[in-house]
Formats: structure tokens, sequence, C-alpha cells
């Protein structure tokens, strides 16, 4: 078995302003040693499933993905609902974090078996503590 501290946390963002905020957070909080980003859809299938068609995941699987919704190429959405028929994707923590505040894409999101739903604070100042709820949620106490 892989040590969690070497199972990278997948991070899915186009936005290289929020990407940055992300990771900027993580390390500030201490709570990431490696963290693996890809900016569309088609490129966190490929990173999971070695394909866009493929079944079987990734080695090691990361522990944590933090999902933009609104993806170039493959929606968020179509990330979440491949991920979860997967028998192995299923129990990886998946947390949706968009600007988008649709209800519509909660209920699917929950449908699909998200672990959370949070939208990203407009208020810049505020993603250290959203970071840090999430890296003390799924990373220190969902080990």
């Amino acid at each position: 078995m892989v040590d969690a501290a070497y199972k990278p946390i997948l991070l899915v963002e186009d936005d290289s302003q929020d990407e940055e905020r992300i990771i900027h957070a993580f390390q500030r909080n201490e709570m990431a040693h490696i963290i693996y980003v890809v900016r569309d859809g088609a490129e966190a299938l490929e990173y999971l499933f070695g394909s866009l068609d493929g079944t079987t995941l990734c080695t090691p699987p990361p522990r944590l993905i933090l999902l933009d919704l609104r993806l170039p190429r493959v929606h968020g959405l179509e990330i979440l609902r491949r991920l979860r028929e997967n028998p192995q994707g299923k129990t990886i923590p998946v947390i949706v974090f968009t600007a988008s505040d649709e209800e519509q894409d909660r209920i699917e999101a929950t449908r699909l078996g998200v672990d959370g739903y949070i939208q990203k604070p407009t208020d810049i100042r505020e993603f250290p503590k959203v970071m840090e709820k999430i890296g003390l949620t799924w990373l220190i106490h969902n080990q």
C-alpha cells in the first residue's frame, strides 16, 4: 500500500489564477506534499484512466480530487460520473470546487456521489481558509 503522503492531490482546474491560489493555500497550510494539476476534463480522464476511454484507474490513485465543473473538452460532472462508475474510483474523495452556483450542478454532483460541493469564494482572501477546511477534513481526518 502506498503511503498517503505520496499519493497526489489531483487538482482539475482551468483557471490559472485559481490554480495558483489553491496551491499556495495548501502549501501555506502545509497540507499537500504532491499536487498534480490538469487543466481540462480530457487531461483529467487521461490522468485517471490512462486514456479517454480507459477503465483501469491510475496507480497510485489520488488521495483527493478537487474538481472544477466548467472545464474545456469534458465537463466536470462527466469526470465524476466516470470515476464513480469504476469500483476503485468510488473510494477516492472528490470535492467539487467551482464558481457555479447553479442548483442543478449541485443536485447532479450529489446524485453522482460527490463527497463535498464548495462554491469558490469571490473574495480571494478567503481561499486559504477554505483550503484549510478542505485539508483538515479530507487530508488529515479522513486518511
